[in-house]
């Protein structure tokens, strides 16, 4: 399956592309590095393991997305409260965190049958 068509995929690149695009003029380069790489890190680890051959393989990739899509959720919340982020983007944003993380595990497991 060709990973431009799963909708997780698309829908995490297009939230990687709104943050990399709020941050743009951010100074705060430290918060902005991190925030980028890991909504970067959430599509780039669906593409690479979903390029791989083994479902094992597969999976190992899709978990380690999921996992910088909690380690962005997390950014966001502190970029909230630190007033970075305003406040309905953010909600909004942790609400796409959520639902890519359930997408993210629904495509693990339908692999895994």
């Amino acid at each position: 399956m060709d990973f431009e068509k799963l909708v997780v995929w698309q829908r995490s690149k297009c939230l990687a592309v709104g943050i990399y695009r709020e941050f743009a003029q951010c100074r705060d380069l430290g918060f902005k590095d991190q925030i980028t790489r890991s909504a970067l890190s959430v599509p780039s680890n669906i593409a690479e393991g979903m390029e791989r051959r083994s479902a094992k393989e597969k999976i190992r990739f899709l978990w380690i997305a999921k996992a910088s899509c909690g380690e962005l959720r997390t950014q966001i919340l502190i970029g909230s409260d630190i007033a970075y982020i305003a406040h309905p983007l953010a909600e909004n944003w942790i609400a796409e965190t959520r639902e890519l993380s359930k997408m993210l595990c629904g495509l693990i497991n339908k692999i895994s049958d």
